[in-house]
């Protein structure tokens, strides 16, 4: 009780800090890129870039994708072996500020807490968070597997998960200087386990939506703002949309559960599917979020001009605008972007190739009809 009484409080007293950065009036409050966090290394190549590619391209917002890629101080066990240091995170932070950047950073929640056959940082370090500790990692990962292994994810019930992640989260956004947090919660597959002795037989739509509640509490406190992605709240069955841009796992009804504040990244690359209309009707900020199909790219910036034009009064702010999505390392799509042969071929080069060509034409479109509104 004495949580949502802060939280009416703060509500009533701060002005919205998306206030800062967005302005309504506008056909596309936000114009966005999603991107890892870039290495010690990449830090120089990536702060030109920002300034020489996103700044002129009017960008507004900036998600990176941090997870342990820094060196904590509240949990220094944590950190990747190399990782960012403050002041190269302050370096970030001094130039967004100056290309008047909205800079947010994410740390993956609940879900992706693993990849392939890595176990990530928070169950490598706190095995005891694991939602199941009966699958154990394959040596050699494949998809699709006996297990139905494809991330891990902790427990959201366990009792001493949300202590840490509360604290690497203040870090983080401490750090970045940040009015957001993202906080990832996309393609959780493994959930409410029944073999879970917290989660097992509770409902799986209400488990997530709780954690989703947790942390928005959480970050209200400091009158921060939470960002996900939408796939778990989008009926995986009855759109026909499937499993990994939508819920296969009973998931979709969280939609209603969760609060109204949340802002949903609503990623769909394969085709332009037209749920942000689902999350626009339910009361709820959504960004459509394209990746590497120009084509799908296109049409999804004509969806959101659409929106946004014919909307009424009172749902057009929920309409809040386009984020790129890059799904490579910051040298890999410095290379693409810049037309430069990579000096060794990708990990993942199913994940390279076109997102540039994505950059470049949303952006110019967005551009187009700022001018022409």
């Amino acid at each position: 009780m004495k949580i949502w009484i802060l939280i009416l409080v703060l509500s009533f007293c701060y002005k919205n800090s998306y206030s800062q950065f967005y302005d309504d009036s506008l056909i596309f409050p936000v114009k966005g890129l999603s991107i890892s966090s870039p290495k010690p290394n990449e830090l120089d190549r990536f702060l030109k870039f920002i300034d020489e590619e996103l700044k002129p391209r009017k960008l507004n917002t900036l998600l990176l994708r941090v997870d342990y890629n820094y060196q904590y101080i509240s949990h220094p066990e944590l950190r990747d072996s190399i990782a960012l240091s403050k002041d190269d995170v302050k370096r970030i932070v001094d130039l967004c500020k100056a290309d008047h950047i909205n800079l947010i950073p994410q740390i993956n929640l609940l879900g992706h807490q693993s990849w392939a056959s890595n176990t990530g940082r928070l169950l490598s370090v706190y095995p005891q968070f694991d939602e199941t500790p009966a699958v154990k990692m394959p040596e050699k990962y494949v998809w699709p597997n006996a297990e139905g292994l494809y991330c891990k994810s902790y427990c959201p019930l366990h009792p001493d998960v949300h202590k840490i992640i509360f604290e690497l989260i203040d870090e983080i956004c401490d750090a970045f200087q940040s009015t957001a947090f993202h906080a990832g919660m996309d393609e959780v597959f493994y959930l409410g386990d029944d073999k879970c002795p917290r989660c097992g037989g509770r409902d799986k739509a209400e488990l997530f939506a709780n954690e989703v509640r947790i942390i928005n509490e959480h970050l209200k406190i400091k009158n921060r703002d939470l960002w996900i992605w939408g796939d778990r709240c989008i009926d995986g069955k009855n759109t026909g949309i499937g499993m990994w841009e939508a819920s296969m796992n009973f998931t979709a009804k969280s939609i209603d559960l969760i609060p109204r504040d949340v802002v949903i990244c609503d990623w769909h690359y394969e085709r332009p599917d037209q749920t942000p209309v689902l999350f626009a009707s339910k009361g709820l900020r959504v960004i459509t979020c394209p990746w590497n199909r120009p084509q799908v790219a296109s049409m999804q910036v004509e969806d959101m001009i659409r929106w946004r034009k014919n909307a009424t009064k009172t749902m057009r702010p929920y309409y809040y605008g386009m984020m790129q999505t890059v799904w490579a390392s910051v040298t890999s799509f410095l290379d693409e972007f810049y037309g430069i042969a990579p000096k060794t071929p990708p990990a993942r080069p199913d994940r390279v190739g076109k997102q540039a060509e994505c950059i470049r034409l949303i952006f110019d479109k967005m551009s187009i009809a700022e001018k022409n509104k």
